[in-house]
């Protein structure tokens, strides 16, 4: 059997309040042969800020608690670790990029920059929290140390943040 299709008409719609895709494969008189409804993570919701922040968590904690962490704070000048941040950050836009935007960066541009914006703070925020929770973190002794550890440690945290968001539900 051979099927005619003439094209496909593709539109944006909600189930349950969550945002889907919907392809219809329509035939040569114009019917639909077959609708295909994909779930799209192009929004930024509230179980979005909690998976960042269960996935920054997955990498801050055993980063937090090493001494290497410390150490590189103490010993990394500033330009390497604001090159570590810039590269946390391009692997986070890039990954997300693919994983979820790649077809519909145009129509969702804002939520794209809040997704990466908000993977690397609330990653920076858990490290940080941590580091103080150690005693690692003397941000009113020496901020410059506070911030360069809470930096360095945040750079697995953001990347294990990231996957967990782009793979949650």
């Amino acid at each position: 059997m051979k099927l005619n299709i003439q094209g496909v008409n593709r539109k944006f719609h909600r189930i349950n309040g969550k945002l889907y895709e919907l392809f219809e494969i329509l035939d040569e008189q114009g019917k639909i042969l077959r609708t295909i409804d994909i779930p799209l993570k192009v929004e930024f919701r509230i179980n979005d800020l909690l998976e960042i922040i269960v996935g920054a968590s997955i990498l801050a904690v055993p980063t937090a608690f090493t001494e290497e962490v410390w150490t590189m704070g103490d010993e990394l000048p500033w330009l390497n670790t604001f090159l570590l941040s810039v590269i946390s950050i391009v692997f986070i836009a890039g990954f997300v990029y693919y994983s979820s935007y790649k077809m519909r960066l145009k129509l969702f541009k804002k939520e794209f920059v809040i997704r990466i914006l908000s993977t690397f703070i609330l990653s920076v925020m858990i490290v940080g929290i941590l580091l103080t929770v150690v005693n690692k973190c003397p941000w009113f002794l020496d901020f410059n140390l506070a911030l360069k550890r809470t930096l360095i440690g945040a750079f697995p945290a953001s990347l294990s943040a990231t996957l967990t968001d782009q793979f949650g539900e």
